[in-house]
């Protein structure tokens, strides 16, 4: 029996029921399965239009996903890859900024648990929360709350 050909609105539903997809991500998966005269962005304007792709909600979905195992600058350099818009940026950029000391120091306690017994460990501790992304100073505040903590 022959199988059932999607059409490309079919294949970009699809996908969005899975998870939220930025217009250019889904714009790229799409164009696998394009033939002569598909109009992808026809497509993506039309799914747009019914509300159900969303760059204000595919962003909130990845700020939700990456948010407990990532820092700031890393959500926000994968936004900026997926070209989301300057104003969206902006608002997520707020919303991150007061919580990153807080999700720094439980993305340490995850991997580590315990305080570092020299400088040597507490360097690598401190560059394996920058290597996820976090800033300095949340890397700083998270750092001086376990030694707190210990104390």
């Amino acid at each position: 029996m022959a199988k059932l050909q999607l059409s490309l609105k079919g294949r970009a539903l699809r996908y969005l029921s899975m998870r939220e997809h930025s217009r250019l991500e889904l714009a790229r998966k799409l164009a696998r399965y394009a033939q002569e005269g598909d109009d992808i962005d026809a497509v993506l304007d039309v799914l747009e239009a019914a509300k159900l792709l969303s760059e204000a909600r595919f962003a909130e979905s990845l700020v939700h996903r990456r948010a407990a195992r990532f820092g700031n600058q890393r959500i926000l350099t994968e936004l900026q890859s997926h070209r989301l818009g300057d104003e969206s940026l902006a608002g997520i950029r707020e919303q991150l900024a007061g919580d990153e000391a807080a999700r720094a120091r439980a993305v340490w306690q995850r991997k580590f648990g315990q305080v570092a017994a020299d400088a040597a460990e507490r360097a690598k501790q401190m560059r394996f929360l920058q290597q996820r992304g976090f800033s300095h100073e949340a890397i700083r505040a998270a750092m001086r709350a376990v030694n707190l903590e210990e104390d």
